[in-house]
């Protein structure tokens, strides 16, 4: 229960969890797994909308809905390398001493740290549909994404130094 441990105190102390996880070491194959794992939970998280619309619009099959999400999802891991290289890249501009990995772990450990809220924000939207809760949980999700990320990132790249 170490990740779901961390999630939890992800919300109260962001960068002691980051300095946890740097503190393991580098391992590129652990910082995929954790952005798989919040893909995996994030895809979960949309059923209910895509339930919904599906039921909404018949002409949508669920099947199509869900595979189509999912090989989006997929298409956005790329995207998500590219991100952290490039807030790496600021962070370098900013006087940052890190390491692209540092990087990489602070935005996947982000988006799996935000995972729950995510399971929270589908559920609204597929019972709820959209409307003032829905942006007020999407704002929620958001800032608790960009405080994680940002808390992360200012470990990762401006209290360590690069090996």
């Amino acid at each position: 229960m170490g990740a779901v441990d961390d999630i939890l105190r992800s919300y109260r102390a962001p960068r002691a969890v980051m300095r946890a996880h740097l503190a393991r070491g580098r391992s590129e194959p652990r910082a995929l797994t954790l952005l798989l794992a919040a893909l995996v939970v994030i895809f979960i998280a949309q059923w209910p909308r895509l339930s919904r619309l599906s039921f909404e619009q018949p002409d949508l099959p669920m099947t199509g809905l869900m595979v189509g999400t999912g090989l989006a999802l997929l298409a956005m891991v790329p995207v998500f390398y590219l991100l952290a290289a490039a807030s790496h890249l600021g962070a370098r501009a900013l006087g940052g001493t890190g390491s692209g990995y540092g990087a990489r772990l602070a935005l996947f450990w982000a988006l799996l740290a935000v995972a729950p809220l995510m399971l929270l924000q589908g559920l609204v939207a597929g019972f709820l549909g959209a409307g003032t809760q829905l942006i007020a949980v999407s704002a929620l999700v958001f800032a608790a994404f960009v405080l994680i990320w940002f808390a992360g990132l200012r470990v990762a790249e401006f209290e360590t130094e690069t090996p």
